[in-house]
């Protein structure tokens, strides 16, 4: 794109996600569903013989983070990039090295005093590596995709940060590989698109980013149209819905559609109004929603079940829009008693 639109140098645009996409999908229509069946996610190895078998991601603690203007030690603000290695054979992660940002000048002679664009070249002599950086600690893998989005119905270029109805920047660590994501058909041919990959991340995103990795990926797309969706559970989805083996999560919103709601402005607007408490009442209408049309249970008893059997959480806070995640465990839904007068099928 044009590199003066922002004066950040050339690769800028609206949002910062590498993707592959728009993919169309034959048949897909406004109102339809498209199932995305996450069937493998690897971490891709190195090409370098000298890290055979190893990948390598980072991770910024950003002017973006939850914790830039709330740091207990100096120098205050900062912001510090963690560069993570991988063992690809394995299900962990352990830290490199890590070292403090400082001013750099990117190949068009642009001074970047902050994080303020992904892909700027780091010139290693401006900053001291610390190699003693949480030694002992081994990283769990989580390999996935956080952006995964099929394009909204609303007009022009949209940022890529923002999630919303359509998807989109989740950041959702839940949707790896065995998971399946539900996403409401907008446009003609849905135009699937999917990046951002994780080797890990914790619940909240808290410092602005994951482990950011290469990530290999292999899905399984599915169409349902809009005629046949009476019986399912993804019936009148209108939001993102994320099925586990294990689990169906719905996701809240700040702003359920901040495209629609915040005007003109819009894109600009959502990264200073966004809050957890009305994602918290997004995510409560939604898992209500859900329990009531596919489960079958009167408002008093989603209300109930919610209170007792359904974890709240946050996903991200760091993404402009950002989202809360309520958890349903399929296993309330087995019946211990086959006479019983619900139906109690998964």
């Amino acid at each position: 794109m044009d590199a003066s639109i922002y004066g950040r140098g050339p690769g800028e645009g609206f949002g910062v996600h590498l993707c592959t996409g728009p993919i169309a999908v034959a048949g897909a229509e406004p109102g339809d569903v498209i199932e995305l069946r996450i069937l493998k996610v690897s971490p891709r190895p190195s090409a370098n013989p000298r890290y055979s078998g190893r990948a390598f991601g980072s991770n910024a603690a950003t002017w973006w983070g939850f914790q830039y203007k709330d740091l207990l030690t100096e120098p205050k603000p900062r912001e510090v990039v963690t560069v993570y290695e991988v063992d690809c054979s394995s299900s962990h992660a352990r830290a490199a090295y890590s070292f403090r940002w400082t001013p750099q000048l990117d190949p068009s002679g642009v001074l970047h005093p902050t994080i303020d664009y992904p892909g700027i070249p780091v010139d290693h002599s401006t900053v001291v590596e610390n190699h003693n950086f949480l030694k002992g600690v081994k990283i769990p893998l989580r390999p996935h995709f956080g952006f995964i989005a099929l394009a909204p119905k609303e007009d022009g270029l949209v940022d890529s940060i923002p999630p919303s109805y359509f998807g989109g920047n989740l950041d959702n660590w839940r949707a790896g590989q065995g998971a399946t994501i539900y996403l409401p058909v907008s446009v003609p041919g849905g135009l699937l698109s999917i990046g951002d990959p994780h080797a890990s991340q914790g619940d909240s995103e808290l410092c602005g980013t994951a482990i950011e990795c290469s990530l290999t990926g292999m899905f399984q797309v599915v169409l349902h149209k809009k005629r046949d969706l009476a019986a399912q559970p993804f019936a009148d989805l209108t939001y993102p819905l994320l099925e586990t083996p294990k689990e169906w999560v719905v996701h809240g919103f700040s702003f359920a559609n901040y495209l629609a709601e915040l005007g003109d402005a819009a894109q600009s607007e959502i990264y200073k109004r966004s809050s957890l408490d009305p994602a918290m009442r997004d995510a409560f209408w939604k898992m209500r929603r859900f329990l009531m049309t596919s489960k079958g249970l009167s408002e008093d008893e989603a209300i109930s079940l919610m209170s007792v059997a359904v974890d709240f959480g946050v996903t991200q806070i760091v993404d402009g829009n950002w989202c809360v995640h309520a958890l349903l465990r399929k296993s309330l839904f087995e019946c211990d008693d086959a006479s019983s007068p619900r139906d109690c099928s998964c």
